[in-house]
């Protein structure tokens, strides 16, 4: 009896198709995990870095200090000379640089995700200049000082913020052209700025461009507790408004499909990233291209770690402690801005991008 050709000879095939699905999906799990473990990895050698730069500057220094008695005047067992030059003169300087250095560094990972422009920082589209003619205007016109001087530099990043998305919102907010206005913005802004120093006296005006190149000189604990309790308000509202933002790196059309609230989501994290950028610039002014720099950074050290968020923070804390180091330390005589050895970082970064924009087209 001859078997009808209808009817299935071949059953192994099923078998074959199942085992390379199960295959295939056990790829991507070692594949998922592998990513996970390497983020793992950047994050706790980031935060090591983070550390040895911190117990370097609190030893280094005109009088050496071992790590055993840093330790001591840290848990308040040090004698009183001890004590003054780890506690009282070099612990604020070092903590505010971790703190300022970690507020640009997620502030320019939230602008360059939301955006999806590696040009959209806050030192490069206005955010920075709206906080520093704020500053200005506030220390040289109204002798403010201390929190009032801190909140006027918020108070002028928020107000540039919101002029410039007013400006480039057009149905939608777009990367280039949210770019484009904060530029013209900026540069609006510095004018009003250096007009601001030329009509002042020589010495408030030495002063505030000592502020304007980003400096942490003289830092007091007056300067770190404004810093730390904004802080302390702002990452957990970052870490709830961070939820949607891999939605929204997808695009607005793709992330309202998912259900995701793209408005409100986008506020929300422009928001956040301007208050992050306001309150570290308030603190050591604006310390140029940290922001600019440190995602790009983080995402190449971990790139399965999406917008890279928390490897941006600890890189943007990490490069303001060690500039700083280096600023003291390692750079001729004179000790210079942390802002003069940032910039010498960032401005052959900046015209890398430039360059490679003109051979490829594009900026991403």
């Amino acid at each position: 009896m001859t078997a009808s050709p209808n009817l299935p000879t071949d059953t192994p095939a099923p078998r074959a198709d199942a085992g390379s699905r199960a295959g295939a999906a056990a790829t991507l799990r070692t594949l998922r995990r592998a990513r996970r473990t390497r983020g793992r990895t950047v994050t706790l050698a980031l935060t090591a870095a983070v550390i040895a730069v911190f117990c370097a500057a609190l030893c280094v220094g005109d009088l050496a200090v071992p790590l055993r008695e840093v330790i001591a005047a840290l848990t308040g067992t040090a004698d009183p000379g001890t004590h003054f030059i780890v506690v009282e003169l070099r612990l604020p300087r070092v903590l505010l640089g971790l703190l300022v250095g970690a507020a640009f560094g997620l502030s320019g990972a939230l602008f360059q995700a939301l955006l999806r422009n590696p040009l959209a920082s806050p030192d490069v589209i206005g955010i920075s200049q709206g906080a520093s003619a704020a500053a200005v205007l506030a220390s040289l016109g109204f002798a403010l000082s201390g929190i009032a001087l801190s909140a006027a530099a918020l108070a002028g990043a928020l107000l540039s913020a919101a002029l410039i998305h007013a400006l480039a919102r057009r149905g939608h907010v777009s990367g280039a052209r949210f770019v484009l206005v904060g530029v013209g913005i900026g540069a609006a802004l510095s004018s009003i700025t250096s007009y601001l120093l030329t009509s002042s006296q020589v010495t408030a005006a030495q002063n505030a461009f000592l502020w304007l190149t980003g400096s942490l000189n003289g830092s007091t604990l007056a300067q770190l507790w404004p810093l730390l309790g904004a802080l302390l308000v702002l990452l957990p509202l970052t870490a709830v408004a961070a939820r949607d933002l891999e939605a929204l790196r997808l695009g607005e059309d793709t992330a309202a499909g998912l259900g995701t609230p793209v408005a409100r989501s986008r506020l929300a994290l422009l928001g956040c990233a301007v208050a992050l950028a306001g309150v570290a610039t308030a603190a050591a002014g604006p310390v140029a291209f940290v922001a600019f720099v440190c995602a790009p950074i983080a995402r190449r050290l971990a790139p399965a770690s999406g917008a890279a968020l928390v490897p941006a923070a600890l890189t943007g804390a990490l490069l303001v402690a060690a500039a700083d180091f280096a600023a003291q330390h390692l750079l001729w005589s004179s000790q210079f801005p942390v802002g003069v050895v940032t910039s010498l970082i960032g401005a052959p970064y900046l015209l890398w991008l430039l360059a490679r924009a003109n051979r490829t087209g594009r900026l991403g």
